[in-house]
């Protein structure tokens, strides 16, 4: 399982790179975790985007989803496209709300968002409670503790497994996701503080916690966002997490079924 760092900028993009999204490729197939502001651009450095096997959606902030509606654009306008994309639709997993959510982001009016549910070249399926098949993946989505629907992933293969908090506070559907995971990619939007609001975000002493309690093999911390200091971050986690830690970087790439993580490609920011 490789793993491509496509933007962790956290709540937006930030001056050097662009807000939440992943790649994760085995055996030929290819799915994107979220689509934030920017990812689009970076997505196209990696991977052509009519090859994706499934994109999902852990939920609808626009620093998770934004770039969704330049992606209509390519799969709606582009004039050499390699497939027929109204014969073959982009299977979009996401929050029950996500096909009314994009086209409301799309439509430019109301006589427009009549007929603009974007069907012709999507495929929209909200999370249910059975594990979603792509290839050689199994996906299992939980909800977690973030303001509106949002989730949490566990990706895995026969050999390799790869867990997303998506944005949350800490809860016990994270811990069930990230149990014995090879790798824990972690949201860490802030600093730690009693004052911080509940419910919304990790610090980095939680997800190292998070990271320790699951029995992770590695964590990977994301989402930091512009105004919080990354390496702070980076040191509450190791004081929580005794295994490999590091921060995730735009561009680069990481094999996930391996015994450390090791940067295979791209470069950071």
């Amino acid at each position: 399982m490789l793993l491509t760092i496509l933007g962790c900028s956290g709540s937006l993009p930030g001056p050097q790179g662009p807000a939440s999204g992943y790649l994760v490729e085995a055996d030929g197939y290819r799915i994107a975790l979220e689509l934030g502001n920017g990812v689009l651009a970076s997505l196209q450095a990696h991977c052509d985007p009519f090859a994706l096997d499934a994109l999902l959606f852990s939920h609808l902030h626009p620093d998770h989803c934004a770039d969704f509606t330049t992606l209509t654009v390519m799969r709606r306008y582009h004039t050499d496209p390699p497939h027929d994309t109204t014969q073959h639709r982009l299977p979009v997993h996401g929050p029950s709300g996500a096909p009314q959510r994009f086209a409301r982001a799309y439509a430019e009016n109301e006589e427009e968002l009549r007929t603009a549910d974007l069907s012709d070249v999507f495929e929209f399926h909200a999370f249910t409670a059975e594990p979603l098949r792509v290839g050689p993946f199994e996906i299992t989505a939980a909800r977690v503790a973030h303001p509106g629907e949002a989730y949490g992933f566990r990706i895995a293969t026969e050999n390799a497994s790869l867990a997303f908090t998506g944005d949350s506070g800490p809860c016990d559907a994270l811990r069930a996701l990230a149990k014995d995971a090879d790798v824990l990619l972690s949201e860490a939007t802030w600093t730690h503080a009693d004052d911080r609001p509940p419910g919304t975000h990790l610090s980095g002493v939680q997800a190292g916690e998070l990271a320790t309690n699951a029995g992770a093999g590695r964590l990977l911390l994301t989402h930091v966002a512009p105004w919080t200091d990354p390496e702070a971050v980076l040191a509450e986690a190791r004081s929580r997490f005794a295994g490999p830690v590091e921060l995730a970087r735009q561009g680069q790439k990481y094999a996930v079924d391996e015994p450390v993580v090791r940067v295979i490609g791209g470069h950071g920011n």
